[in-house]
């Protein structure tokens, strides 16, 4: 059975992909304001590391909330970023396009530090495979590096600057705002890692 992998053209998934070079990547614009680089990044990364790449557009923007949603946070997530169900969300459209490609395993990139929101703690990994089993098709759903953080994944993928270079982590636009967590975290496992951009 072939493996894909949720492919945000982040960081982490750029590394996660690298490392565990899946057979396919879907890359999701569910109508997040960095969708456009998103999808640039990781179609990017898909093409250098050769690897089937499907994008699938839904726009649910009017579900969202937070900084990807470029709207007011509802309050009850524990980060800015917080979009109501978004991994499940993520998840089951990635899952629809899996069962068509005769896909066996589908991979996501959480990480031990995406724990400070629930759809990023392992319990709920372990639920959501649980639930993707029972169902026609019986997709495995695994998160292969929730246990390192970003610069230990980047570190264990040995995934080259170059490809890594493409990945785009901005919440908030197609073009790094240099100031959102995600921008943020990016410089910092950047500079963890001993790449200085000044």
């Amino acid at each position: 059975m072939k493996t894909a992998v949720l492919l945000s053209g982040g960081m982490d998934s750029t590394a996660l992909t690298a490392w565990r070079q899946p057979n396919i990547a879907i890359t999701i614009d569910y109508g997040q304001k960095p969708a456009p680089g998103e999808i640039r990044a990781a179609t990017a990364v898909a093409a250098a590391l050769e690897i089937e790449h499907h994008i699938i557009s839904c726009d649910l923007s009017a579900l969202g909330s937070g900084d990807l949603a470029g709207s007011p946070a509802l309050g009850i997530g524990s980060v800015p970023e917080w979009w109501p169900y978004r991994n499940q969300l993520l998840v089951t459209l990635a899952a629809m396009r899996c069962v068509s490609l005769a896909v066996g395993t589908l991979l996501i990139g959480a990480l031990r530090t995406d724990g400070a929101h629930a759809d990023g703690r392992p319990e709920f990994i372990s639920a959501l495979d649980q639930l993707l089993r029972i169902q026609e098709g019986e997709l495995r759903l695994e998160a292969p590096a929730i246990g390192t953080g970003a610069d230990e994944l980047v570190k264990a993928s040995a995934v080259s600057v170059e490809i890594l270079a493409w990945s785009h982590s901005c919440h908030v636009s197609e073009y790094a705002c240099g100031v959102c967590r995600g921008c943020r975290k990016h410089y910092e496992t950047m500079a963890e890692l001993g790449f200085n951009p000044y």
